[in-house]
C-alpha cells in the first residue's frame, strides 16, 4: 500500500458542490485494474480517474477512467477535472496553453484559457448509428416523453443514445423508467441515454439529462461525453452553432457546458472546474 496524492474536482462549474465531481488519483503507478475498480466503487462517483505516465511521446500523461462498475475509454468531465487537478498540483504544465491526454480512445488535446478560467477538450471523432424505430418508441416510453425523429447511438469513445425532446422544461420535470433505460442501453452497448430539449430563457440553449443505470450511475450530474454526443447529433442534423447547455438541475446541481464547432469539423467541449478536496489516499 502506498500514500498517493488525491483530489476531488467539481467540473462544469466555478462554484463548489454544484457541478459534477470526479475523484482523481494523481499517481496511480503500480495499481492493478482490480485496485482501480475497487477505489472507483468506493468513491461511488460517476467516474474516478487514475493518472499514469504516458506510453507515447506526444502525451503529457495517461488517464484511466472508471465508473463504479466498469472502465470507460473516454469521458468528458473526468478529462477536464483531471487536467485541472494536475495543473493545480503542479504535476502537469501546459505547453503553449495545451495538454495532451492519452486514454484508450486515443490522444485528447486539452486547451487552457486563463483569461476565462476555462478548459476545453477536443472530442474524439463521433460515429453515429440511427436508432431503430422500435427502439426509439421504447426509448420514448422509458423517458416518458415524445422524442423527435432521428434518435441515434453515438460513439465518441463513450457511447450514448441521444434523443431530442420538445421541451427542456418538460425534460427537467420527467421521471424516467431507469430499469427500462438500463435494458435499452445494454441492448446497444451504450453507457446510457442522453436526452436534451430547448429552453426559452437564460444563457443556455438546451437542458440536458444523462442516465446511465446500466453502469450504476442512475443520473450523471453534468456529462461531458453526453453533451459531446448531443453536439455531434446536432452537427449531423446540419446545425453547427456554438452554444451553452445546462445540466444537473433535476438532481440539485447546475452545470454549464460550452460547445464550440471548428471549421475543420471538430467539436470542442468546455467548462470551468474547482477543486473541492485535496489530500492523499492510501492504495
Amino acid at each position: 500500500m502506498k500514500t498517493r496524492p488525491f483530489a476531488q474536482v467539481d467540473v462544469f462549474t466555478d462554484r463548489p458542490y454544484t457541478g459534477n465531481p470526479v475523484a482523481v488519483v494523481l499517481d496511480a503507478a503500480g495499481l492493478t485494474d482490480a485496485g482501480m475498480q475497487s477505489i472507483a466503487r468506493w468513491t461511488n462517483l460517476s467516474e474516478t480517474t487514475f493518472v499514469l505516465p504516458p506510453d507515447v511521446p506526444e502525451a503529457d500523461y495517461r488517464l484511466r477512467i472508471f465508473t463504479p462498475r466498469a472502465e470507460l475509454p473516454f469521458a468528458g468531465h473526468p478529462t477536464l477535472g483531471s487536467a485541472h487537478a494536475l495543473i493545480g498540483a503542479g504535476l502537469a504544465r501546459p505547453r503553449d496553453g495545451r495538454l495532451v491526454q492519452q486514454c484508450p480512445a486515443g490522444l485528447v488535446p486539452i486547451e487552457t484559457d486563463p483569461a476565462d478560467a476555462c478548459l476545453w477538450l477536443t472530442l474524439p471523432p463521433a460515429k453515429q448509428t440511427p436508432l431503430p424505430a422500435a427502439a426509439g418508441a421504447d426509448l420514448a416510453a422509458a423517458l416518458g416523453l415524445a422524442c423527435d425523429p432521428g434518435a441515434a447511438v453515438i460513439d465518441v469513445g463513450a457511447v450514448w443514445i441521444v434523443a431530442r425532446v420538445a421541451s427542456g422544461e418538460a425534460l427537467l420535470r420527467s421521471t424516467p423508467d431507469l430499469a427500462r433505460i438500463a435494458t435499452i442501453s445494454r441492448a446497444f452497448r451504450a453507457t446510457g441515454v442522453t436526452a436534451f430539449g430547448p429552453v426559452d430563457e437564460g444563457a443556455a440553449r438546451y437542458e440536458v439529462r444523462s442516465f446511465a443505470p446500466a453502469v450504476d450511475v442512475p443520473e450523471d450530474p453534468v456529462c461531458g461525453s453526453g453533451n459531446g454526443c448531443v453536439a455531434a447529433w446536432l452537427a449531423g442534423q446540419g446545425t453547427r452553432i456554438d452554444y451553452t447547455a445546462r445540466q444537473g438541475r433535476a438532481i440539485g446541481r447546475d452545470g454549464q457546458v460550452r460547445v464550440a464547432y471548428g471549421e475543420d469539423g471538430s467539436i470542442r467541449i468546455g467548462g470551468r472546474a474547482v477543486a473541492c478536496v485535496r489530500g492523499t489516499i492510501d492504495a
